[in-house]
């Protein structure tokens, strides 16, 4: 687990802040590193415990003992001699990781903590504040890690479960703390929607907006609710209502644009899909259904806005839409050559893969 560079490292200040390492202790502590360098984990062990027992007082022979364990997956086992190394040299940065990692390993998450919070190793300090029942604190320390490491899957994956964590402790607290408040209403209402429960979930909305009825959002759910279930009158009201209410909200103006769309209004769906698009360009979902919107009445609109979902989209279902609408509108446009190459790119994107046909009501937001 320990490169040779850093171990060089640890054994140039061991060397300086301890007694010298007894000469039969340093021939055991040598066939030691060639076993483990040729992967002969057994006898690597056998001769660091032997130099131990010769050289109790020298941090680098229980360190290398510790990480020897640490390679052949025994982190229980590891443990006792890597927190003898951290007591003799506390300062050596390998040890307190070292340890650190053979704690988090065997479950010791909160025993972990101060030994990574002492190097700075924020990325496993977020792991063990996670594991440890800490999700704030570990939301903090694994975002200052993948500022880092952008791209590291395991930083994304404990980051994802630290925040969904943080999530469900500060919802359990509002239900408990604040069972009657517009806020709780709202968050049942949220995970009835998500369970599909659309009577319970309206009931619930409609019980936040009786008690505060001016509450930013709460009509876009609400609409929303309306839509899953195809009732486009009451939902077109409800987005209606906070589209008004908040001109800036993209989403708003979308989920308007879009529920006018399938009323058949396609002159007003078109004017509020142009606004969110103003509000927030490039939402794929956004222009295709302004696509749709003004297929017939300006085509040369929807053209644009149909290619530009085929670039931000490319091998996708909402781009196989997107090409199979194209289509139509160059037929329209008297491009037939074109159109014949949109139907064959939606066909081999339709080919290539194999997922849930397009829903329009799970948009971009």
């Amino acid at each position: 687990m320990i490169h040779a560079l850093l171990w060089v490292s640890l054994l140039l200040q061991t060397q300086t802040a301890a007694p010298a390492v007894p000469p039969v202790a340093a021939s055991l502590l040598q066939s030691g590193v060639q076993a483990e360098n040729s992967n002969d984990l057994d006898s690597a062990i056998g001769a660091f415990r032997k130099a131990a027992d010769l050289a109790p007082s020298s941090a680098i022979v229980f360190f290398r003992l510790g990480d020897a364990y640490m390679r052949k997956g025994d982190y229980v086992d590891a443990i006792p001699p890597l927190k003898h190394a951290a007591e003799l040299n506390p300062d050596a940065p390998a040890i307190q990781q070292s340890l650190g990692f053979a704690l988090l390993a065997a479950g010791y998450a909160s025993e972990a903590i101060p030994h990574f919070a002492r190097i700075n190793e924020v990325g496993a300090l977020g792991i063990a504040q996670l594991q440890s029942g800490s999700p704030a604190d570990a939301v903090a320390n694994l975002r200052a890690a993948l500022a880092k490491t952008p791209n590291d899957p395991d930083l994304l994956f404990y980051l994802g479960r630290a925040s969904a964590q943080l999530s469900s402790q500060s919802l359990d607290n509002l239900l408990s703390s604040f069972p009657d408040s517009p806020r709780a209403h709202q968050a049942k209402g949220q995970s009835f929607f998500q369970q599909k429960m659309y009577a319970e979930a309206e009931k619930e909305y409609q019980q936040a907006l009786a008690l505060r009825p001016d509450l930013p959002g709460l009509r876009l759910e609400l609409g929303q609710i309306y839509e899953a279930q195809s009732d486009w009158p009451k939902a077109e009201k409800e987005f209606r209502h906070e589209a008004e209410t908040q001109p800036g909200n993209g989403e708003a103006a979308y989920r308007l644009g879009d529920v006018l769309l399938q009323e058949g209004k396609m002159k007003e769906a078109a004017e509020e899909l142009q606004r969110s698009n103003t509000i927030r360009p490039d939402m794929a979902d956004t222009l295709y259904s302004l696509g749709r919107a003004t297929a017939a009445s300006d085509p040369t609109t929807a053209e644009r806005a149909l290619i530009r979902v085929t670039e931000l989209e490319k091998q996708t279902s909402l781009a196989a839409q997107a090409y199979l609408a194209l289509a139509g509108v160059h037929r329209k446009l008297g491009k037939s050559e074109q159109a014949s190459r949109d139907m064959q790119d939606y066909r081999h994107i339709q080919a290539s893969i194999v997922v849930a046909p397009y829903d329009p009501k799970q948009s971009q937001y």
